[in-house]
């Protein structure tokens, strides 16, 4: 009996030991995602936000630096989460050999962002960041403030603006946290 429950709380622990945020193959409303492009500035970039034919979130699209412009982006609103408990975001994607920023924002309504940049392979991989590399930044500047803190989480984004003119393509199936 002791080894039931032994068993049985360590299931417990590990079903626990993540939390999703977004999970593309199991989403039924895709309402509170949104794009910002570089229009917001008088850019002239192009994004987009589909789900292509394998279930998965399809952010793609063209950044031009034409305009004073030069980025493209996707956000993510949700309630507030306490996201106290874990020290990583997780994301399951496949890239296409470019970088990009995720930001993190504790307060939906805040100006600034927690971001942090990540390569793409070309390939499927997850990759997990750190809650406490996501520095504070606003439209290219960083902020003199304290990195990320990990208490609460309101909104996430991908974002690319590599300042150079490409087209681009990131397909992601989850979004999650450990």
């Amino acid at each position: 009996m002791k080894l039931i429950t032994i068993l049985l709380m360590i299931s417990m622990l590990a079903q626990d030991s993540s939390s999703t945020i977004f999970d593309f193959k199991e989403a039924n409303d895709m309402s509170n995602w949104y794009v910002v492009n570089d229009g917001v500035m008088g850019g002239l970039s192009q994004g987009e936000l589909i789900i292509n034919d394998s279930s998965n979130g399809l952010f793609k699209g063209y950044v031009t630096t034409e305009n004073n412009g030069g980025f493209s982006s996707i956000r993510y609103n949700f309630d507030k989460k306490n996201v106290s408990k874990y020290t990583y975001i997780v994301l399951k994607i496949k890239g296409d050999g470019k970088s990009y920023q995720f930001r993190i924002k504790d307060n939906a309504r805040q100006r600034f962002s927690y971001m942090t940049s990540f390569n793409t392979s070309g390939d499927w991989e997850t990759i997990k960041i750190p809650f406490d590399v996501f520095y504070p930044g606003f439209r290219g500047y960083k902020l003199e403030r304290p990195n990320f803190q990990g208490d609460f989480m309101e909104e996430i984004a991908f974002l690319i603006g590599n300042k150079v003119k490409e087209s681009f393509a990131l397909e992601i199936e989850k979004i999650s946290m450990e």
